[in-house]
């Protein structure tokens, strides 16, 4: 039977987002402070980084005493729009089309111009340790989180229109995102145009967006571009199974949710292109969710941020979970039953009784500021994939 608590955790949530209209923070929003904003130290890369961390870290939420507006992000509105679909699939009424078809429609009316194919950015200047990419800059991110939604849209509704802009997707990937360590076999994307940066997950999912497209337009050409980007990727992988966040040497750390990201765009690539249904992929694959099952969590569902660090439980990484185990279901018998164990292990300990859920319980205190990307979105998206996966299950045992 399926789940009530997950149910109404997944109703609630969406109520509570649509009563917000999706509008919100986000832990990286820190330089839309128009007080930051009004002083020359919006020049400076510290300056930016040293806010950014600040406001982000703070156990207190600063975002009012910075004046920091809450708005629509493009990758949450892609998020909101894949949990929409799912809510379709699942009960297929009008309503649930109409809430679908409405958050595409305004995720493609976000979409960036002034580039060869369609391309989404955040709504904040965000200064990484790395780079800075001001308001509105492309990035592959929140646009193969736009693809993937149009993907499903085309499938859910059989509206090539969907599968016009996700194809339109591609065409940036190739010929306005930044490329390196090209070879005949391997290619690296980076993470936006104008830059060349190697963070594994963001040219994975590139891969993914051409490997999801090219399984509805039958392209070849597309599936060997994500193959190639897919074995840089899998080269870069650790001896253990884990990878670091990027190549550079300040990019080293290994996190829960970028790991989920990796193995469930790896996934995706090996399903959609049979050049790539390979046992070098494979068993990437395979290492790769081991070190991380069991790395991780803790067996009453604790989603670990970091694998040999307690603190902090994030949202955000618990519902990446649910979402990966959900995608990896077929690798492993019991990654449904972990899904359910993250989920109900969330709605016990990170939701609040209003609907939504709290961005972190840390060490000696829980920061329980709702961010609408970060946490509402990913969230609700989750609850989405496993209440419809418990559906399905409940409707093929009768």
């Amino acid at each position: 039977m399926p789940d009530s608590t997950i149910q109404d955790a997944f109703t609630q949530l969406f109520v509570w987002c649509r009563t917000h209209n999706f509008a919100g923070h986000d832990p990286y929003d820190a330089l839309n402070s128009r007080l930051f904003q009004a002083t020359p130290l919006r020049h400076s890369r510290r300056a930016r980084l040293a806010w950014t961390q600040l406001v982000k870290r703070s156990p207190v939420d600063l975002r009012s005493i910075g004046s920091v507006p809450p708005g629509r992000n493009s990758k949450g509105l892609a998020l909101f729009a894949l949990a929409a679909l799912a809510n379709y699939r699942n009960a297929k009424t009008n309503e649930t089309e109409r809430e679908a078809r409405q958050l595409l429609n305004d995720l493609h009316s976000m979409h960036l111009e002034g580039w060869r194919g369609a391309a989404w950015g955040y709504n904040f200047d965000w200064q990484s340790r790395v780079f800075f990419a001001p308001r509105g800059t492309p990035t592959i991110v929140p646009t193969a989180f736009a693809a993937r939604a149009f993907i499903e849209a085309a499938q859910a509704f059989e509206d090539d229109t969907y599968l016009k802009t996700a194809r339109s997707a591609c065409d940036f990937i190739l010929q306005d995102l930044s490329r390196s360590e090209e070879a005949q076999t391997e290619v690296c994307f980076s993470y936006s145009p104008g830059t060349v940066n190697r963070i594994y997950n963001a040219s994975l999912l590139a891969a993914e967006t051409l490997a999801g497209v090219a399984a509805l337009t039958g392209e070849r050409e597309l599936c060997e571009w994500a193959v190639r980007a897919t074995r840089y990727v899998v080269n870069q992988q650790h001896e253990d199974g884990s990878w670091a966040y990027g190549a550079a040497g300040n990019q080293a750390w290994i996190d829960n949710f970028h790991t989920a990201y990796l193995l469930t765009s790896l996934s995706r690539v090996i399903k959609h292109c049979p050049e790539a249904q390979t046992t070098e992929f494979n068993e990437a694959l395979e290492r790769g969710y081991k070190f991380w099952r069991t790395g991780f969590f803790l067996a009453d569902g604790w989603p670990k941020y970091y694998h040999d660090q307690f603190y902090p439980v994030d949202a955000h990484a618990a519902a990446t979970a649910i979402v990966t185990f959900l995608d990896l279901r077929e690798l492993d018998r019991d990654a449904f039953a972990w899904a359910q164990k993250i989920a109900r292990w969330s709605v016990r300990n990170l939701r609040d009784e209003r609907g939504f859920f709290y961005y972190q319980r840390r060490r000696f205190y829980t920061v329980r500021k709702s961010f609408m990307r970060w946490t509402q979105a990913w969230m609700l998206y989750a609850l989405a994939r496993l209440t419809e996966e418990e559906q399905v299950r409940t409707a093929s045992s009768k």
